[in-house]
């Protein structure tokens, strides 16, 4: 029997799913994240660019290539392992240590990226980290140390997976440049355990920074859409006020409803993308299963206060958008309604003075016709008495009789002969 055909995807499909393993962090370590995207139209930049840039750090290291066309990597630079990964609109680097610095969240931390090679990336930082990785048995220590290393009112801590470890950020800019996430694993937590949450913390984090690019977006939109939203409500107005030129009204209208789609067609992108990118800071945060520390806020709590009024923001103005457009579309519609009615109006009085005319005309053909009769007769009644002529020497019949008896017969002939060319022509 012959072997069954797969499907000729059925590998690369399965394989997506094994595509972005976790690293393995043992601790005591340090990372030092990176995210890159370009300034404008990330999600159709030059990969090729990108595949160049990862190739020259790898190259200065020595380090083995990944495949052709592989949108991850994972493997060691010299002292260092090294993450790659490739998005829709930026990609990643985490270059892992082992040991901590002596001062916490030391920026020479992040020189394991060569400075010359930062200079010629192919884009713009979203974000960087700086994630420090202790071992600690319990919990003392961890409230000092974190209130000495990050900003205490902005500060959000939990115990996750179970108690395994307790993470750390303020989810603000350092004087390096740099965010600063702290992760305390028990003694007994695995490394695959400490490099999935330290992933998780790095997802957060850049997912949280793309979508609040919707955010900027949005602002920016903010005055634009007011003036829109002005000019609209006044057309609104217009069209209830009699005397108006609907026909003008309606090319305003079209073109407010065009301004609007032009807008819809260049933010659709940027805000769908901030929908799906809250939507995996979320989900990032609910798998670590959070528990709050010593009464202080959790990653959860804070995004809820700072995140999720920013994405609401963004949703409002992406909703009030789609409205503004489908108000625009349906006054356009019951424009459009009020110039064809208009036009029917206007059509049915051209009708009706074109039945006038016709009438007009039918009335004077048939006086034309009339006169014609009469034309026709008097010159058949000429040639008759041409032909009769004769007779009046003959008979002695006078002219004046000849010509009385004949032009009722001729009329007569004439008429009939008139209707017969006219019931013909019909």
């Amino acid at each position: 029997m012959s072997p069954i055909t797969d499907h000729p995807l059925r590998y690369a499909l399965a394989n997506e799913l094994h595509a972005r393993p976790f690293p393995a962090v043992a601790a005591p370590s340090r990372a030092a994240y990176l995210a890159l995207k370009p300034a404008k139209n990330a999600a159709g930049r030059d990969r090729d660019a990108d595949w160049a840039h990862l190739i020259a750090l790898l190259d200065r290291f020595g380090a083995k290539h990944p495949a052709p066309g592989a949108t991850h990597y994972f493997g060691t630079i010299g002292r260092h392992k090294l993450k790659w990964e490739s998005h829709t609109e930026f990609v990643t680097y985490t270059i892992f240590g082992e040991g901590v610095a002596d001062r916490p969240f030391d920026a020479a931390t992040f020189g394991v990226f060569p400075e010359d090679w930062l200079e010629t990336a192919p884009g713009v930082r979203v974000t960087s980290a700086l994630i420090r990785i202790e071992v600690r048995e319990g919990d003392e220590g961890i409230d000092e140390d974190v209130r000495d290393w990050l900003v205490p009112e902005s500060v959000a801590i939990s115990r996750v997976i179970e108690d395994d470890l307790v993470i750390a950020g303020d989810f603000r800019i350092d004087t390096s440049g740099h965010m600063r996430f702290a992760v305390f694993a028990r003694p007994h937590v695995g490394a695959r355990r400490v490099g999935r949450v330290i992933q998780r913390l790095c997802e957060i984090e850049t997912y949280k920074a793309m979508s609040m690019l919707g955010l900027s977006r949005a602002r920016q939109l903010g005055p634009a859409m007011g003036q829109v939203d002005k000019k609209l409500r006044k057309l609104l107005g217009d069209m209830c006020q009699p005397g108006v030129d609907a026909a003008l009204v309606l090319q305003e209208l079209l073109e407010v409803s065009a301004e609007l789609e032009n807008t819809i067609s260049q933010t659709d992108f940027r805000f769908g993308a901030t929908g799906a990118y809250g939507t995996l800071v979320n989900q990032r945060i609910a798998v670590l299963r959070e528990e709050r520390f010593n009464g202080r806020q959790t990653f959860a709590e804070f995004m809820m206060r700072r995140f999720d009024p920013a994405m609401r923001t963004v949703k409002s103005t992406e909703t009030r958008l789609h409205e503004m457009s489908a108000r625009a579309l349906r006054a356009g519609d019951l424009l459009r309604t009020r110039v064809d009615v208009e036009r029917s109006a206007q059509n049915q009085d051209l009708l009706t003075s074109m039945d006038k005319r016709a009438d007009l005309q039918l009335r004077l053909q048939k006086t034309v016709e009339g006169l014609s009769v009469v034309a026709i007769s008097y010159y058949a009644v000429n040639l008759v008495l041409y032909i009769l002529g004769p007779l009046e020497k003959t008979y002695g019949i006078s002219k004046s009789v000849m010509a009385a008896g004949a032009t009722p017969v001729v009329l007569v002939a004439v008429w009939l002969l008139v209707q017969r060319i006219r019931k013909h022509m019909e």
